[in-house]
């Protein structure tokens, strides 16, 4: 049953079939919740948690103990709940409601009414005026989308809200605000009429190719089942007519209490919060009947099947499944052994198959193995692959090959040592951070347990269960786990291809007949390795130590131009940030065309160092914590790692290495440059992506540093261009470095100084390129710049922009700018998409260079309808002129100010904040009193200065436009997939 399920029903979900659980939300993107959470550290496991028959909790029925530091319970009108005291971070609190119900609930005349409930809820309560509920949450610092936003599922709604303050004013408004949003919400005929054209708006925009894949990816493996047909988005139809009573039957039979669930977790008093918690909720009833659980269907018979998806826009790929009815065994510590020995097998595999992809000519882009059981209708094991056009036959064969390799031969004892080694490292890093975790990500955890059915166990127990579970455990009892995951109905293969498949289906379908008649052998032991790394030359101490006493931070310069800047923290135990930065980066490059290093990122990271490709680091290194990424920035070459303590001596071996001894290799060069046309034709498909393609360059007067490079000048370029560029561009210049998180300024010091420290003098900084530090907004524009894009007809994006100014010396008027954008973006809100209703997410941005003098600019912008095109610019235009007209109300700057100046001093209690605010320290001076002055610039800014800024750029002579169209208007919408 998707609804009320029994007791520690467990769901595990694989990252590729983490597509179907998309979400429909409020804002333009989700982030995928996590499935499975950990909290506060425990004893080992016990028997059995402490829990009343009747507790619907899952560990009432396992024998895997919930975590004790969370509060659980269950109010007198059956609504479940879970507190959970967490001071990261401090003085913040995250706040979920879960309403276990999404479209699979749905009726065939209400399809899509269970997403649109969720707009509903917050267009009006009986105690709470329609737009008063957002205007509530915005004053006490909530910013729409970042802390009030909600998601419509398969299977469940949710509704969430990210807390500033914990004090009571803010307690008791929220506990409130989602208290009238479950069971008052008014539905009034007029807000529904109004609120149908955002909803369709959200439809257009989630119409892409990907969410079409999506639909045909559900109707192949749950064919006959009622998950193939209950896209969260609906049925377009049913939205624009479906009267106020079918939202009213929605609501009653599943917004009820005993289908609720209350999730607290932050930097307060847990007796105090139950308490509110009951004084909001236990007063709420019910008089109507439960809804029903719906009849999700059988998995019926399947013989072999092909599904072939042509569609001009998506990434080549083709996947194996072989589906089997759904696993919904409770979550016991005997199904966790189960789960996690399948899934030790699937890494291997998967690693395997990442391998294959990183090697010189691929045989696909990436590939993975999973086994996954979808929304309680059907588990399925699958292998796929996603690959270049023309590749198919050759993607196919290597994958079904792989996954046959492995179920015949199995996995050898050192691929089990370095999965058990890599996951037990994970596993013991959590322990030992558990105190400091994140708050969001802790609800978000309560929040995936409550709906999957699964213990929210602590670190600790998660980890002695990994620990009981491997011992003694042998590759043959892996292998045997793995088996069964590619049996079962099928293999049900599934193609998508921009273009058309010669031969079709009958050809996929023979081309895999024909691969499983191969004959595969075991594959080779892997060669013993060792870190090369660990000699840079003669360690060096100091030449001065400089102390930031007010910030907590120390600056340290090293003789041959290394500048150290070391900030220790308590946000998060056994997290440690580094930042290296070097050379001028793009400034260095020429603006009048296009050059290799558009690719450089491609291959500094993926190139691994000369020594030891990725997989070999990986390898050489399994079971300690680091990590690297290299990127080329508009000013500098920067490296950055995470690390622990215990490993930060290796973190700085691993980012020198990458410094001075890269392997700048030709494989990840020639697989980013064979992806390139397939990525520009996705590109092409949809509005967003031409806007993606083309506005870096339009928005720079055509500098082509941030130009998207044709499929000419891709086949053009060479790895050489990119091994000389690199390799000049950090080879002068001070090297600094920023360390940030659980570490004393000595070890910091150390760790460099026989790393970095201890290479050959660095030189001068070099000297930009003549012109290549100055950029340019577009001239103001009568008539819009036009650009169209491959899609249906019914998809247009409408853009104004004005240049600004820079963020270079002073940056006052720069964060003044920030929030004259969020008051553009509460306009948008409230006439584009609630009075208009024209746009489901029209945006603004504001951006000021710290690079280039006198450059940045404001936009605005939306998704709309063509025939919407000229409304929607009335209406960015009028915005501009009552900016500049009428000053705005202390009420509105508040609303647009205080989720800014809230979102900043959340981000102060953040290892990774520091990080970017101290990367430019080494090169700028007045860095630290910029620190210093975020929070009192924003606060000090008044609604003089709004409308100051608003003459001064936002003036209709220095407006410029542009549009994107389709160029096919006449595609039919009726080719677009239902969206969530």
């Amino acid at each position: 049953m998707a609804g009320r399920r029994s007791p520690g029903v467990s769901r595990m979900r694989s990252a590729r079939l983490l597509l179907l659980a998309a979400s429909s939300s409020l804002v333009l993107s989700l982030v995928a919740l996590p499935a499975v959470a950990v909290s506060q550290a425990q004893p080992a496991i016990v028997a059995q948690a402490a829990a009343q028959p009747s507790d619907p909790w899952a560990q009432a029925a396992s024998d895997i103990p919930a975590d004790a530091n969370v509060r659980f319970g269950v109010l007198s009108n059956g609504m479940q709940y879970a507190i959970l005291h967490n001071a990261t971070p401090a003085g913040q609190a995250s706040f979920r409601l879960r309403i276990d119900a999404g479209s699979l609930m749905e009726n065939e005349d209400q399809l899509g009414l269970a997403h649109f409930m969720e707009h509903m809820a917050f267009n009006g309560t009986t105690n709470i005026p329609e737009n008063e509920l957002l205007r509530i949450l915005e004053r006490l610092g909530l910013a729409f989308g970042a802390d009030t936003n909600a998601f419509t599922s398969f299977d469940q709604t949710a509704y969430l809200l990210e807390l500033p303050r914990t004090n009571d004013e803010t307690v008791d408004a929220s506990l409130r605000i989602m208290r009238e949003q479950v069971s008052e919400a008014l539905m009034a005929p007029d807000a529904v009429d109004a609120e149908r054209g955002v909803i369709e708006g959200e439809e257009r925009m989630r119409n892409t190719p990907q969410m079409r894949v999506i639909k045909t990816q559900l109707g192949l493996l749950a064919s006959g089942q009622r998950l193939a047909n209950r896209l969260p988005i609906g049925d377009l139809n049913i939205i624009r007519t479906a009267p106020r009573e079918r939202f009213v039957e929605f609501y009653n039979a599943y917004y009820r209490p005993n289908r609720a669930t209350f999730i607290a977790v932050g930097d307060f008093d847990v007796e105090v919060m139950e308490g509110k918690v009951r004084a909001a909720f236990e007063s709420w009833t019910s008089n109507t009947m439960d809804g029903p659980d719906p009849d999700l269907g059988q998995v019926a018979a399947r013989g072999p099947e092909t599904r072939i998806l042509v569609e001009p826009g998506i990434q080549s790929s083709v996947e194996i499944n072989w589906i089997r009815p759904p696993d919904l065994d409770p979550d016991t510590v005997a199904e966790r052994r189960e789960n996690m020995i399948r899934y030790l097998g699937l890494a291997v595999l998967t690693r395997r198959l990442g391998e294959l992809a990183r090697a010189d000519n691929p045989p696909f882009v990436s590939a993975n193995a999973a086994n996954a059981t979808v929304f309680d209708s059907l588990s399925a094991g699958s292998v796929q692959a996603s690959f270049n056009p023309g590749g198919l036959t050759r993607a196919l064969e290597t994958i079904e090959q792989e996954q046959r390799r492995l179920v015949q031969f199995g996995i050898t004892e050192t691929e089990l040592q370095r999965e058990i080694i890599d996951n037990r490292t994970r596993l013991q890093n959590a322990v030992t951070a558990a105190a400091t975790r994140s708050t969001p990500a802790l609800a978000n955890g309560l929040l995936g347990a409550a709906n999957d059915g699964n213990v929210f166990a602590s670190p600790a127990t998660s980890l002695n269960l990994f620990n009981a579970t491997v011992e003694g455990l042998t590759p043959d009892q892996v292998t045997a786990a793995v088996r069964p995951v590619f049996e079962g109905q099928g293999p049900l293969v599934m193609v998508t291809s921009p273009v058309a498949i010669e031969g079709g289906e009958t050809a996929v379908t023979a081309a895999l007949e024909a691969s499983r008649q191969v004959v595969v052998t075991a594959r080779a032991d892997e060669a013993a390795l060792e870190w090369p790394y660990t000699d840079f030359g003669t360690p060096t101490q100091p030449s001065a130590r400089t102390e930031i006493a007010d910030l907590g931070v120390t600056r340290v310069d090293f003789p041959n131009g290394v500048r150290l800047f070391v900030k220790p923290t308590d946000f998060r135990d056994n997290q440690i940030l580094v930042n290296v930065r070097t050379g001028i980066g793009e400034l260095a490059l020429p603006t009048d065309r296009v050059t290799a290093m558009t690719l450089a990122n491609s291959v500094m990271g993926p190139g691994g160092t000369s020594k030891l490709t990725v997989d070999q680091l990986t390898r050489v290194l399994s079971g300690k914590t680091y990590s690297v990424n290299a990127s080329l920035l508009t000013d500098a070459y920067s490296l950055n790692g995470a690390t622990r303590p215990e490993d930060l001596q290796l973190e700085m071996q691993v980012l020198t290495a990458y410094m001075v001894d890269p392997g700048l290799r030709a494989a990840p060069f020639e697989r980013a440059r064979s992806q390139f046309p397939a990525q520009l034709a996705q590109l092409r498909a949809t509005p967003g992506g031409v806007l993606g393609r083309d506005l870096g360059e339009l928005i720079s007067s055509g500098d082509q540093r941030d130009a998207t490079p044709t499929e000419e000048q891709i086949a053009a370029m060479s790895i050489e261009e990119i091994r000389a560029g690199v390799t000049e561009g950090r080879a002068h210049g001070p090297i600094d470095i920023v360390m940030v998180g659980d570490i004393t300024v000595d070890d910091a010091i150390a760790s460099v100084a026989n790393t970095f420290g201890a290479l050959p003098d660095r030189g001068a900084q070099a000297e930009p390129l003549p012109g290549s530090d100055v950029r340019h907004f577009p001239a103001p524009s009568t008539e819009p710049v036009q650009l169209k894009h491959e899609g249906p007809g019914e998809q247009a994006i409408g853009l104004i922009g004005w240049a600004t100014t820079d963020a270079i010396d002073d940056k006052l008027e720069s964060r003044q700018l920030a929030i004259l954008n969020a008051v553009i973006q509460l306009r948008l809100n409230e006439e584009v998409r609630e009075k208009l209703g024209i746009s489901y997410g029209p945006g603004s941005a504001a951006t000021s260079s710290s690079v280039f003098p006198d450059y940045g600019f404001q936009l605005m912008l939306a998704e709309t309808r063509p025939e919407n095109l000229p409304v929607l610019f009335t209406a960015f235009d009028s915005i501009a002129a009552s900016l500049r007209e009428v000053p705005i109300s202390e009420d509105e700057l508040l609303r647009a100010r205080a989720p800014l100046v809230e979102s900043l001093r959340r981000s102060q209690a953040d290892n990774g904040y520091w990080v970017s605010q101290l990367v430019a320290a080494g090169r700028k001076p007045g860095t630290f009193d910029e620190i210093r002055s975020n929070v009192s610039d924003l606060e000090s800014t008044t609604s003089a200065d709004i409308q100051r800024l608003a003459r001064q750029y936002l003036t209709a002579d220095k407006a410029w436009r542009l549009t994107i169209t389709s160029d096919n208007p006449a595609a039919p919408a009726a080719a677009a997939a239902p969206a969530q």
